[in-house]
């Protein structure tokens, strides 16, 4: 087996090849990752691994417009295994051409599952608990989704109940898979 080739498909992480958001190849651990097999993957929309057709657009956007710019992207977000089981992963991706970001890209995926157990979360719950440790305040992040400073405040509170958090840093904690 040629090096590159023994690299790609034995990284401890998971690796994918796009082109237009549709998988051309993944490597044994992102298979093992989201529970089915290369093989099943190719030619499968990166959608498909999503935790919602919501995440699917919305990420998208800001990941088209990020690597417009920089050519780079990077987050943490839920995801969704073949089994239909949610799990925090991290996420990264490099684009072959920033021009056209969806053209043809690299990324790689890690699963954060052992440190950062997934809570029953709404869309709205889940962009909130995002930008929250992002270090935003609840006026920007009503800003950023179009809220009210009181209805972050009130998503905000749902997380910590949610989260057994009695104050913000605690949920940031808990959030980041950091230890308290």
């Amino acid at each position: 087996m040629e090096l590159n080739a023994l690299a790609f498909d034995h990284a401890p992480v998971g690796l994918c090849i796009l082109e237009n958001r549709i998988i051309q190849r993944v490597n044994l651990r992102f298979g093992e990752m989201f529970a089915t097999t290369p093989e099943a993957c190719a030619n499968r929309s990166i959608a498909d691994f999503y935790a919602s057709d919501e995440d699917f657009q919305k990420l998208g956007a800001k990941v088209y417009t990020t690597m417009g710019n920089t050519g780079r992207y990077s987050d943490e977000r839920v995801m969704q295994r073949m089994d239909g089981t949610l799990f925090w992963c991290r996420v990264r991706g490099q684009s072959t051409s920033p021009e056209y970001p969806f053209q043809k890209s690299v990324w790689s995926f890690a699963d954060l599952s052992e440190d950062r157990p997934v809570v029953e979360l709404t869309q709205r719950e889940r962009e909130v608990a995002i930008l929250t440790c992002r270090g935003m305040t609840s006026k920007e992040i009503g800003l950023d989704l179009g809220l009210s400073y009181r209805t972050v405040e009130e998503y905000r509170a749902r997380l910590l109940r949610k989260f057994g958090a009695r104050k913000l840093a605690e949920l940031v904690a808990k959030l980041s898979g950091m230890p308290l």
